[in-house]
């Protein structure tokens, strides 16, 4: 009778990653006051969101283990070094040439990861994220990041 391997070996690397990332989280905050729900102390919302994410951590773990076995396929070059790169044009960018463009900049870059790409779909998209961020960033949460380079 052979053998059957069982295991997906990307939902088990996901889920334990996630709770690795739960547990780094509980002990950052761990000396923080966690309060009530109805007096929230500065540790509670990352307490919580630990759980959540913890709880979907082991979801994926406990998925993975009596799923049928599914290899994890090779990383693509082309993907690892666009998506690199986006990330250190955005941090290059964002304090420089200000956010509108740090992001539009990032995300027709991350589009080069991949060959299905269309570049106009990428550049609007990459301009609705933009404006995304800035309302988010800069208008609802304050945050003093530059919009434009001017």
């Amino acid at each position: 009778m052979a053998e059957r391997r069982r295991g997906d070996l990307r939902d088990l690397l996901f889920g334990g990653f996630l709770i690795a990332v739960a547990g780094f989280t509980a002990a950052a905050t761990w000396s923080l006051r966690v309060g009530t729900a109805a007096n929230m102390g500065p540790g509670y919302m990352p307490r919580v969101v630990a759980a959540l994410v913890l709880a979907f951590g082991l979801f994926f773990v406990i998925r993975g283990a009596v799923a049928a076995f599914h290899p994890i396929a090779p990383p693509q070059p082309r993907g690892v070094v666009f998506i690199l790169a986006a990330v250190a044009a955005f941090a290059l960018l964002v304090t420089t040439a200000g956010l509108m463009i740090a992001a539009v900049v990032t995300i027709v870059i991350a589009g080069f990861a991949s060959r299905e790409t269309r570049p106009l779909e990428t550049v609007l998209f990459g301009g609705a994220m933009a404006v995304g961020a800035v309302l988010l960033f800069v208008q609802a949460l304050k945050l003093p990041v530059p919009i434009w380079p001017w």
